[in-house]
């Protein structure tokens, strides 16, 4: 099924904006005194996450992730196809995956690369690369002979940690969609501050703190098989240790976001289960 690049595919159900116009307004109003006023937070500390599956009746799977402080993920899944080259050496060894990854026009607080312009597609393809590389561990492709799977996800905003965001919403979609895995691929993101390089490592980083951020690392791993399927990132991190440091960290975010992922999957599976028995 191709796809539709001519409009943002959303949630079959919404709500008009007017409901939260009003606490956003408070919000932005208080967040001067609100940042200035905050102790730091303990490096440690994972954001809250919301996710949920089986949102989009047009792809066959889909899911949210959405990480407090504003990182809004929304991923679709479609497969198996056909393979567009049939007769290929990639296609006769297994199946293959396609990642897509697109930014909403609105989905940046800052400054930002033109819409649709260069830096803006290069920036977007390597995001699917990495996404793709995240994916191909978790998805059992060998059983899906001279096929197709596609993953599409979209930023709708950024607060930092998108790219780990995507990764959990895609593997959860791809799970949604009834494609067999090993596990699902869970993402996690860290940072170091530049002001003190021997300084801790933080969890899933906000966007104000991954601009400022003198070295960057995303983590996925597959919590079941205890198995790293990507690791993503670069800059000045410090000696070997201080990055063995962030991978332990890393590993031990990935197994605390396990369970809320696996029970999102398990509420839209018995959501759906529901409905096909009404």
């Amino acid at each position: 099924m191709p796809l539709d690049h001519r409009r943002l595919r959303g949630p079959d159900e919404s709500q008009p904006p007017a409901l939260w116009a009003a606490g956003a307004e408070e919000d932005e109003a208080g967040a001067g005194e609100g940042e200035a006023a905050a102790a730091p937070r303990d490096p440690c500390a994972l954001r809250p996450l919301f996710a949920r599956a089986g949102l989009l009746s047009q792809a066959e799977g889909s899911a949210y992730v959405e990480l407090s402080g504003g990182t809004k993920v929304l991923c679709a899944a479609w497969g198996p196809r056909e393979a567009a080259e049939p007769g290929g050496t990639a296609a006769a060894a297994g199946g293959r995956l396609s990642c897509e990854f697109r930014r909403a026009p609105f989905s940046g607080r800052g400054a930002r690369p033109r819409p649709g312009g260069a830096a803006e597609r290069e920036a977007e393809r390597e995001a699917a690369a990495a996404l793709r590389e995240a994916l191909e561990p978790a998805v059992r492709l060998a059983r899906y002979p001279r096929a197709r799977l596609a993953v599409s996800a979209l930023l709708l905003q950024d607060g930092g940690s998108a790219l780990a965001a995507a990764v959990s919403a895609a593997s959860l979609a791809l799970a949604d969609a009834g494609v067999e895995m090993y596990d699902l691929a869970v993402g996690c993101a860290l940072c170091r501050d530049p002001g003190d390089p021997a300084g801790p490592w933080l969890l899933q980083p906000g966007e104000a703190e991954e601009r400022r951020a003198a070295a960057r690392l995303t983590l996925a791993l597959l919590p079941a098989l205890n198995q790293v399927s990507a690791v993503l990132g670069g800059g000045r991190g410090g000696d070997p240790e201080g990055w063995g440091q962030a991978l332990r960290l890393g590993l031990d975010g990935c197994h605390r976001l396990y369970p809320v992922l696996r029970q999102s999957l398990l509420r839209a599976a018995r959501r759906r289960d529901a409905a096909h028995s009404a």
